[in-house]
């Protein structure tokens, strides 16, 4: 055994020492660097080196087939730590690491691990190697530009001397309270464990509210055994970390490597290396060395190792990584290690141990990721958001549009510093759903006399000069690519605006005057009309009389027919002459405002255009407005391929609606809550066709804004709620016109409805119910009348009460459809036989 402190010449050279004893297998090194370096030679010789520290994810077998790891690789730890900080929600993170091999690779493999997450290392601090530092100077000026950042995740890669180092400064510096976030690698469980148990508790206040990791060893008598008698050994004054275990068991790996391989018949056998002949007689006196005919072999044995050791099964999968790698996760409290949960790579973060989880099929479901509650630097037990405003404090500069026009959306209140408007609105809104306070200031962009330009707007986040910008800002492609925008609060696009055109050749056109209800209704009239009178004549008048296809006609024809007053049949009842006056008057009021409504349509002429949407407007050589400081502009020019020469700035919506009528511009193009809002205000104008782009309004933040990402959460939850639509009620929803939305596909405004009739049609509804009361309450009464009448011999047979039923149905329909005078002829003579019977 051989301690070369780390340094790398003395690795080397007590290396090439060993193999001059013809050595079977080594044990290390310690670092990856010079993992590297003898691993070359250890390929040459077929000696095996395994190593339980040396874990640089780097360290392929394919490239160095004779070193192997008898401890889970570190890319399983940044796994798990990538994992950690998705688990809290943190997209941003900041790695501090030594300049080796072993803490340049894991931190490269956590950025890996993180961009599958959709998170990222946003600033990495590099320190010298652990040998070099000498005082603290390095890990000052660095987290002096940590403490300036953005981010407040810090992941420490280092090797216990410089995190300790690191620990020390960032307390110093006041670095260790609320709103940070500290995680630390195995280096801290591993100095913790090693440390004298007495000076834990004063060592675990020091770094209060840290996250780390130690390599999970499930609990086993072997564990405990091994433990025991490590504590005798030393007295208890140096504690066993993991590492001390998976020496332990390295040592086991190798040593039942050799036994089966003497066990095979094997003789181990050493042979000169033909390439190293011509170095022989140097000073180096590297002609010694000598291969192991028997290390591939050998080497076979090591991988295909199956114990149970201190640390838990002992296996090595195909590609040589270790069989069900796991960590613990431990927050470092005042009194010493709070272990939280575990991690391991078949069911993700979980507080059951993994031992017990292997067994059952892996869930890598969000819902089955669980960790305890952490205490957090400060004391806090709230998760920390894992970012803070780089502002020094200062509060938030956003820039708001100083519009000219449309100012629903953003308007300076009364000449005041206030800014209010329905994006305004939406904003602050949206901040009070925030966990957190975010003090800000508004500064008005542009001089108030003409409309600003968006872009410019947008440019100043990416320059510093604002940290949001807030109003009615579109989302376009271009903007995009320069700042972050959260979720739309309004939905937009470009849209056609022209002067409200009628078409007045369609072959239906008879059919517009009125609404379809209005027509469904109209023709329901007509039958129970029809109905309702053949009811009341069908007794007493023989037009309304005959077999029951000819009945049927009668009604359809005679309904029909009273529309022009056409109808020949005669009424003769009463009743009957009521309800059809009613109804003549209804009809002669419907047949004159049909009329009136049509002739309107089909005569009068009213401002046409030939714009018929964004396919017209290119093809035609009209001019087009838009509204200044909009995107409108370019987009018809980049996208569309208008001329420039075509284009008119308008500068409000009372320039649009005279420009329009004027002619001094065919069409308009402008986004659709603007569109919307000038439609409310001038009637006599349309959107023609359909939004030709889709897009909507956000507010712009500098790009990887974390507060992009919560104020879009913000807004969706608006929008959940309904607060999002009140604040469009407020600002938005009002209008002048009875077309609100300006679509002429929607109400026609010479359409005749339902309820501009209904009270004509109730008073003909009522009519003919009173009227058929009437008439079924004269019937039955003499119905009653015929039946008290029957013969004696009649009455004298008592059927079943459901047969009486039936037969006096029966013959009340039969007295229905009998002609009237028929009936009182029967009834006149069934009296004069019953005044016969009594005198005779």
């Amino acid at each position: 055994m051989y301690d070369a402190k780390r340094n790398g010449f003395l690795s080397i050279m007590k290396a090439l020492q060993f193999m001059e004893t013809d050595s079977v297998a080594i044990i290390g090194p310690q670092t990856s660097i010079m993992a590297h370096v003898l691993s070359y030679l250890a390929n040459e010789l077929n000696v095996p080196m395994c190593s339980f520290t040396a874990l640089d994810p780097s360290l392929s077998p394919l490239q160095f087939p004779f070193f192997v790891q008898t401890a889970p690789s570190d890319l399983f730890l940044m796994r798990a730590s990538a994992e950690m900080i998705t688990y809290y929600g943190w997209s941003d993170v900041i790695a501090l690491y030594n300049d080796d091999d072993n803490s340049r690779n894991g931190v490269t493999s956590l950025g890996d691990e993180l961009e599958g997450r959709r998170c990222k290392i946003s600033y990495k601090a590099v320190l010298p190697l652990d040998v070099v530092i000498k005082t603290p100077r390095e890990i000052v000026r660095e987290l002096v530009k940590i403490q300036k950042m953005e981010s407040r995740v810090i992941i420490v890669n280092t090797f216990p001397k410089t995190g300790k180092m690191v620990f020390e400064e960032a307390r110093r510096l006041g670095m260790m309270g609320r709103g940070y976030v500290w995680i630390a690698t195995t280096w801290m469980t591993s100095l913790l464990d090693s440390a004298d148990p007495l000076s834990l508790p004063k060592v675990a206040e020091s770094l209060r509210g840290v996250l780390t990791l130690r390599i999970h060893t499930p609990e086993s008598r072997k564990k405990r055994d091994f433990a025991a008698r490590w504590n005798k050994l030393s007295n208890g004054s140096v504690g066993l970390n993991v590492y001390g275990l998976y020496a332990y068991d390295t040592v086991w790996i190798i040593a039942r490597a050799v036994k089966n391989l003497l066990d095979s018949g094997a003789n181990i056998s050493f042979s000169s290396d033909s390439k190293l002949n011509h170095l022989k007689g140097g000073s180096l006196n590297l002609g010694a060395l000598s291969m192991f005919d028997q290390g591939r072999q050998f080497l076979d044995y090591i991988v295909k190792t199956k114990m149970s050791g201190v640390t838990g099964p002992v296996q090595f999968l195909p590609d040589r990584s270790m069989v069900q790698p796991a960590y613990d996760i431990i927050n470092v409290v005042g009194g010493g290690l709070r272990q939280i949960g575990y991690w391991s790579n078949h069911s993700g973060l979980s507080v059951i141990p993994p031992e017990l989880l292997f067994s059952k099929p892996s869930n890598r479901s969000s819902s089955n990721q669980h960790l305890e509650n952490v205490t957090w630097p400060g004391g806090g037990s709230v998760t920390p958001r894992g970012w803070v405003f780089p502002n020094n404090g200062r509060r938030l500069r956003i820039g708001v549009p100083n519009r000219a026009s449309f100012k629903d959306f953003v308007s300076r209140v009364n000449g005041s510093s206030h800014i209010d408007g329905y994006s305004i609105n939406v904003f602050e809104a949206a901040i009070k759903l925030l966990s957190y306070p975010v003090p800000h200031e508004f500064i008005l962009f542009g001089d108030g006399l003409k409309n600003p330009n968006y872009n410019d707007l947008v440019n100043n986040v990416t320059t510093g000069v604002f940290d949001a910008v807030v109003g009615d800002i579109a989302i376009v492609t271009k903007r995009t690519r320069i700042v972050d925008f959260t979720q739309p609060y309004i939905e937009s696009g470009l849209v056609v605006v022209a002067p409200v055109t009628k078409l007045n050749d369609t072959p239906w056109a008879f059919l517009r005057p009125f609404t379809p209800p209005m027509w469904a209704v109209t023709a329901a009239f007509f039958l129970i009309v029809g109905s309702v009178i053949w009811i009341l004549e069908h007794r007493i008048n023989d037009e309304f009389r005959g077999p029951p296809r000819r009945q049927i006609v009668t009604i359809l024809w005679f309904s029909f027919s009273t529309m022009f007053f056409s109808h020949r049949e005669n009424t003769v009842s009463t009743l009957g002459r009521i309800v059809l006056l009613i109804w003549l008057f209804v009809v002669l009021i419907i047949t004159s405002s049909y009329t009136a409504s049509l002739t309107s349509i089909l005569t009068v002429q009213q401002l046409n255009s030939p714009i018929k949407g964004v396919d017209t407007l290119i093809s035609s050589s009209g001019r087009v407005g838009f509204q200044i400081g909009s995107y409108a502009e370019n987009y018809m020019i980049d996208e569309l391929n208008i001329a420039r020469s075509r284009l008119v700035p308008l500068g409000s919506p009372k320039e649009y609606a005279t420009a329009l009528q004027n002619g001094t511009v065919s069409a308009i193009v402008d986004e659709r809550p603007y569109v919307d809002l000038f439609l409310s205000e001038f009637c006599g104008f349309a959107i023609r066709g359909q939004e030709f782009t889709r897009s909507g309004w956000g507010f712009a933040f500098p790009r990887d804004s974390p507060l992009a990402v919560d104020m879009s959460t913000a807004i969706l939850g608006l929008s959940e709620t309904g607060k999002l639509q009140k604040i469009h009620d407020k600002w938005l929803s009002k209008s002048n016109c009875s077309n609100l939305n300006g679509s002429e596909s929607d109400d026609d405004p010479e359409q005749l409805k339902l309820r501009s009739f209904w009270g004509l049609f109730l008073l003909c509804g009522v009519a003919c119910f009173i009227a058929l009361l009437i008439y079924f309450f004269k019937i039955v009464r003499d119905f009653c009348n015929h039946h008290h009448h029957k013969p004696e011999e009649e009455e004298a047979t008592v059927p079943s009460p459901e047969v009486s039923r039936s037969k006096t149905l029966q013959t009340f329909l039969a007295y229905f459809d009998e002609k009237e005078a028929e009936s009182s002829r029967r009834l006149k003579r069934k009296r004069s036989d019953d005044l016969s019977l009594k005198s005779s």
